[in-house]
């Protein structure tokens, strides 16, 4: 029976060890390719918990009950964090400088949070580019997922 119980007790023990609750981190660059410097090209990083619960309503039979019991004034967080970055497009088109700076820029925050045990878990990225010549609006916009086990 002694053996029976050291072995459940490691079992518990090694299982309680490997149990993990897995904590996520988005970080967002958004680089504009209006050119002529006209844009506005950020790193953000939220420094505010939420909760989505808060902001979630249900809908019974397709119909929405309790949409307006969320106010998008309350969706907003106040505490932030923006990093300048370069627009892809100077005057005279395309600036592969302010891309490489823009590297170097990210790259540097990249390191900083995996030196703090985040781990680069998934990169999502996505554009709307300038339609033509008549447009001269769009953006580049690249989410970094983090992830970071707590025990």
């Amino acid at each position: 029976m002694r053996i029976q119980s050291l072995l459940l007790t490691f079992i518990f023990c090694t299982i309680s060890a490997f149990a993990q609750t897995i904590e996520y981190k988005v970080i967002t660059t958004v680089e504009s390719i209006v050119p002529g410097g006209l844009g506005r090209s950020r790193l953000v990083e939220n420094n505010q918990e939420m909760d989505y619960k808060e902001f979630t309503t249900t809908r019974v039979d397709g119909k929405d009950r309790n949409s307006r019991d969320v106010k998008r004034k309350g969706l907003k967080i106040d505490n932030l964090s923006e990093t300048k970055l370069l627009n892809f497009y100077s005057l005279g088109g395309i600036n592969f400088q302010n891309i490489a700076s823009n590297d170097a820029i990210t790259s540097s925050k990249l390191n900083q949070l995996a030196a703090e045990g985040w781990l680069l878990a998934h990169v999502v990225s996505g554009v709307e580019s300038d339609a033509g010549k008549e447009d001269g609006n769009g953006i580049f916009i690249t989410r970094y997922i983090f992830s970071k086990g707590l025990k």
